[in-house]
């Protein structure tokens, strides 16, 4: 959960460096480091505490130059957040410089016995413990990346690691083993990463490592090889990400701006996967044919966090369009039940960095058990997309802001478009539907633009809520897991302590909260097609008056023009109609907005909120 980035090349290192760092911040920022070399100053590192901006002051008050080098911003996993924790870590003889994300997991005892050996240990983290396994390796080696094998084979768990040393110069050596790296390919000049946006200002062109490889980067050239020394290949892809999406482009945070991209995410993630005119549904990617897909007998959704809200919605998507039984898990708990996977079971897996360790220790242990695997993910090239028979990429572009925003309503959008191929390849779809889900669905970006048209009102309506204390949100069948949804963004940005809730338990428990000082936000919306969409309105209606005859105060989400609503709510915020299936993409936008709104009100860093990384890539 922690930000890597290295450049070897012709120019000056430290302006890069730290670019790309502030580029990664969003991946942990407890504190940074960096270390650099060149000709003649050998190996020189700069650490601090805090934010980059630390860093950045030590480097202004004690400068570093040279001409290869590596950097990294912490989350903390092993040891406090300290300076003296922060990476690069060194061996004994300060030869040796390593950055890592992931997590060793045997670094205890390597740590004991590298002690028992001789070697001097000066902080708590497990990273350490892999620069003085390699300086132990170096002693026979010819060269750093011999070394760097060596040590690998003793190591357990995962990482990503970037090296260098003074013994090897002009080199960094990367290896992989569960959390993402990508290397980059510029004009003899070479970059190794965490992610693509770190690098991307410099290069477009760039390839994945995957589990298992090791990547030498000199002036001359990068070299690949698996941790026993044999060459391998990858990919090189041109990434089309203009590099101003990954800037705040005027607005005051990232997560506002990526709040505003949903309608151009939405359209992109659909654009060339359904025909408006036949209606039908064309995804290329998968290597799972329509005679599969027609043969499945049930699907499990996995997912974490917002993308298990995500897959909570897909459930009510899958079951209604494809008629086919539905089991939705959490990542961090799919595999340590020991989970019953029939064969002719699909597992969809959800990740917006296609990198998250509990979502990919639970598509492995699916594949294990013959359950072909499906990703959902934003991340071309990541290791979820490569365990996958297909993927469905979310066009979202990079989302920097650590609350997911676009990436929720693109998984939503994936979601959507998956059920409906899953339900033509059943024959549980006729044509005419299809075509009236399309044309449904193709209205959804500029629907979305008229939500956020709205701003100003969820603006002026966080100016009453944002000194509560509690909210409770509540919602009912495929409104439910956005109530959830909409509690777990006010409670990640704001510190608010929020709950969601299916508006029918109401009765059992929470009613008991309600007092004047309980915001409940009401999902009060439905679909006036579907007669069965009106009686569960009516019965939320019933609830949000509940609501109000306990001197609750209820801010409702409700469909343009509600009457009933409106006048039994104390704030209404209005929707556009939508099909049912489809009214979460735009319920969640005045979510997100409203607890954006109430964070800024009360001083909290919007975009990296305190504890929180974006990709969880350990568990």
């Amino acid at each position: 959960m922690c930000g890597i980035v290295g450049y070897v090349g012709p120019r000056k290192v430290v302006p890069i460096i730290l670019d790309g760092l502030r580029r990664l911040e969003y991946r942990g920022y407890d504190s940074a480091g960096i270390a650099v070399a060149g000709e003649h100053d050998g190996l020189l590192v700069r650490r601090s505490q805090g934010k980059l901006r630390n860093l950045e002051e030590a480097i202004r008050l004690s400068p570093v130059d040279g001409t290869y080098g590596i950097g990294h911003t912490r989350w903390a996993t092993h040891g406090r957040p300290t300076e003296e924790n922060a990476h690069p870590h060194r061996d004994c003889s300060g030869d040796i410089v390593v950055v890592h994300n992931g997590i060793i997991e045997n670094f205890l005892a390597l740590k004991k016995q590298l002690s028992a050996e001789g070697h001097r240990f000066v902080t708590e983290t497990d990273t350490e413990v892999i620069a003085h396994l390699i300086e132990k390796h170096y002693n026979g080696a010819s060269s750093l990346e011999t070394a760097t094998r060596a040590a690998l084979k003793e190591l357990g768990g995962v990482f990503a690691l970037a090296i260098i040393s003074r013994r090897d110069p002009d080199k960094i050596v990367a290896a992989r083993s569960g959390p993402p790296a990508v290397i980059g390919l510029g004009d003899n000049e070479y970059f190794v990463a965490s992610d693509v946006s770190a690098i991307l200002h410099h290069t477009r062109d760039i390839f994945f490592l995957v589990d298992g490889d090791m990547a030498v980067l000199t002036p001359e050239g990068v070299l690949l090889t698996d941790f026993e020394g044999r060459p391998v290949n990858r990919q090189v892809q041109h990434i089309l990400w203009d590099p101003i999406m990954a800037e705040k482009g005027g607005y005051k945070h990232f997560m506002l701006k990526e709040i505003f991209e949903q309608p151009r995410a939405v359209r992109d993630t659909t654009i060339g996967r359904v025909s408006r005119e036949s209606g039908q549904v064309y995804l290329d990617e998968m290597d799972i044919t329509p005679a599969e897909f027609a043969n499945f007998r049930q699907v499990k959704i996995v997912a974490c966090g917002t993308s298990w809200h995500a897959a909570v919605a897909g459930k009510f998507m899958f079951e209604r369009l494809a008629r086919i039984p539905v089991e939705v898990d959490y990542g961090s708990e799919f595999r340590y039940r020991d989970p019953i996977i029939p064969p002719d079971t699909l597992t969809v897996v959800i990740s917006q960095s296609g990198e998250t360790a509990d979502t990919l220790a639970a598509q492995r242990e699916a594949k294990q058990k013959q359950s072909k695997t499906l990703a959902i993910c934003n991340v071309v090239g990541s290791m979820v997309t490569l365990e996958a028979m297909g993927t469905i990429y979310t066009h979202a572009g990079p989302e920097i802001g650590v609350a997911s925003t676009k990436t929720f309503t693109c998984q939503l959008t994936a979601l959507f478009i998956m059920s409906m191929h899953l339900g033509q390849s059943r024959g549980t779809l006729s044509p005419e539907v299809s075509r009236c889900l399309v044309h449904e669905l193709l209205q959804i970006p500029a629907k979305l633009e008229e939500v956020l048209g709205g701003d100003g009102f969820v603006e002026e309506l966080s100016r009453k809520l944002f000194r509560a204390t509690d909210f409770l949100f509540l919602g009912r069948g495929i409104h439910y897991p956005i109530a959830l949804e909409g509690a777990l963004k006010l409670k990640e940005i704001s510190y608010i302590h929020a709950e969601g809730y299916p508006a029918g338990e109401m009765k059992h428990g929470p009613n008991a909260l309600i007092d004047e000082d309980l915001p409940v936000v009401v999902l009060a919306t439905h679909d006036p097609n579907r007669p069965e969409s009106r009686v569960q309105y009516e019965k939320t209606l019933s609830n949000l008056k509940e609501v109000k005859a306990r001197e609750g105060m209820v801010i409702a989400l409700a469909n343009r023009k509600d009457r009933e609503v409106r006048e039994a709510v104390d704030h209404m915020i209005e929707l556009p109609p939508a099909e049912e299936l489809l009214l979460p993409i735009l319920e969640v936008v005045p979510l997100q907005l409203l607890a954006y709104h109430i964070a800024v009100r009360r001083g909290c860093d919007v975009d990296q909120p305190r504890n929180l990384a974006k990709s969880v890539t350990v568990e």
